[in-house]
């Protein structure tokens, strides 16, 4: 009888629907963004505080954080295979799958995080190979050597969240977030300038600080999710590391790590072209980063909630719900990031100087700031739709779109413009918003296809999500 009702009642009912979702949409996200503010804003203090020392420090600390996180991501990226296989199991009501997915997800951390750990600490052999000033190449492979410790602690608090997440569970990763910050915040205070009885240890402090964070993160996560996670956690089986066990992550996560770690490295390798240039442009371009990346987890907090609403409107077989949860969150991550954008186009030096007291740091950032605030708008599009499309299970289209975008059409032509045509870092950054731009178009355009026009909605096929 629906289609039989007058068009206004269909309306007001559409509009009540989407009124509805738009609450469960903000409710889940705002804590996510918290958790994603806080998990940059320690890499802001990072950089606040470096910034305090000496731009050898900072840009030091800039080229060693960009090069880590590029190769923990890429690892990571697997692990976020558990975001639409959970979300899907809880929407479905099956608590059996919600428990695989949980334990081959902590096995899979482990085993991740030998290669990781090992790739991490042997990046500072990579070091003088990137161009950088002789200056910054040993205290970054000091930063390199003490962020190790800590990466098998960040790929087990993540696997951790993510289930949680997925159950639209965020309060323990929330309290985590916190906790970790005060202690970062203190770590960093006594390691890096010599307080508390410590030696000052400059930009190896920071990094012994962010390690130590890290597995306070995962502690506190797993204290306070236990009584959520404790119904998943028995009946281990050694036979659910066997590879044909741990297909699902390889089905849906490798794409996903693709796509992460063609992100990540190329914000990474941006850092290292800009080394090139000098260290007050590599210091202003950590500045401006840090100021997007701050910007970018509300977007990225928006992409988390649409792959859970999605993902469970699909494990529950509603289509209809499914399209609603995307446009909900596509609208809500490109519209925040024009806010910010225009905040960013406004206040370009006084943002700066929130980061660095150092003149020739300030002209530097100040003159990235505005360009990010352009390429933010599209960069909250398409880590939106990425999300959505994650719900969905489709993984592998994203990561294709990412490899042009940042690589055949981002970086070369950001390349282009800094050393061909004298832009400097703004060049670099130029070429970043060209494949932002790129990436945000195609990913939209792949969820109008994937949820209005395939027919086919996502869900996970029989042999992903099947028993040993």
């Amino acid at each position: 009888m629906a289609r039989f009702a007058p068009r206004a009642t269909r309306i007001a009912r559409a509009s009540a629907d989407a009124r509805t979702e738009l609450g469960a949409v903000v409710r889940l996200a705002t804590p996510v963004i918290l958790v994603q503010v806080g998990m940059v804003l320690m890499g802001a203090v990072d950089t606040m505080m470096l910034g305090r020392v000496s731009e050898t420090d900072l840009a030091a600390g800039s080229i060693g954080n960009a090069l880590s996180i590029a190769v923990i991501w890429s690892f990571i990226g697997i692990l976020l295979a558990i975001d639409p296989m959970a979300a899907q199991a809880f929407g479905a009501g099956d608590h059996r799958r919600i428990r695989r997915v949980l334990c081959r997800g902590a096995g899979m951390a482990v085993l991740l995080s030998i290669p990781a750990t090992l790739i991490v600490l042997g990046l500072d052999r990579a070091l003088p190979l990137t161009g950088q000033p002789r200056a910054i190449v040993e205290p970054a492979s000091a930063y390199l050597r003490g962020i190790g410790p800590g990466v098998i602690a960040f790929l087990l608090f993540m696997c951790l969240r993510q289930t949680l997440q997925a159950m639209s569970i965020v309060r323990p990763a929330l309290i985590a977030i916190g906790v970790a910050n005060v202690f970062n915040a203190i770590a960093n205070w006594a390691l890096i300038f010599g307080h508390l009885g410590f030696p000052a240890l400059g930009v190896r402090g920071s990094a012994y600080a962010t390690s130590g964070s890290r597995w306070v993160m995962l502690i506190v996560v797993a204290a306070f999710g236990w009584r959520h996670l404790r119904r998943y956690v028995g009946g281990w089986k050694w036979s659910w590391l066997r590879p044909a066990a741990l297909r699902p992550f390889l089905f849906v996560g490798v794409p996903i790590a693709v796509q992460v770690s063609l992100e990540v490295s190329v914000f990474s390798f941006a850092a290292v072209l800009i080394g090139r240039l000098g260290e007050a442009q590599l210091s202003g371009h950590q500045v401006a980063i840090s100021l997007a990346s701050i910007s970018f987890m509300v977007p990225l907090g928006f992409a988390g909630a649409a792959t859970t609403r999605v993902g469970n409107a699909i494990g529950r077989r509603d289509p209809v719900g499914a399209r609603r949860s995307a446009l909900v969150c596509l609208g809500l991550g490109a519209g925040v990031m024009v806010a910010f954008g225009l905040v960013f186009f406004s206040l370009p030096e006084l943002l700066a100087r929130v980061f660095s007291d150092v003149p020739a740091v300030i002209s530097a950032a100040a003159a990235l700031i505005p360009i990010a605030g352009l390429f933010q708008v599209a960069d909250g599009l398409q880590v939106a739709a990425a999300g959505v499309l994650r719900g969905a299970a489709d993984t592998r289209f994203p990561a294709a779109v990412a490899l042009v975008g940042y690589w055949v059409i981002g970086m070369p032509a950001g390349a282009w413009l800094t050393f061909e045509r004298g832009l400097g870092p703004s060049g670099v950054w130029w070429g970043l918003t060209f494949g932002l731009v790129f990436v945000a178009i195609f990913l939209a355009f792949r969820v109008r296809w994937r949820l209005w026009r395939s027919g086919a909605v996502g869900l996970l096929p029989a042999e992903v999500v099947e028993d040993d």
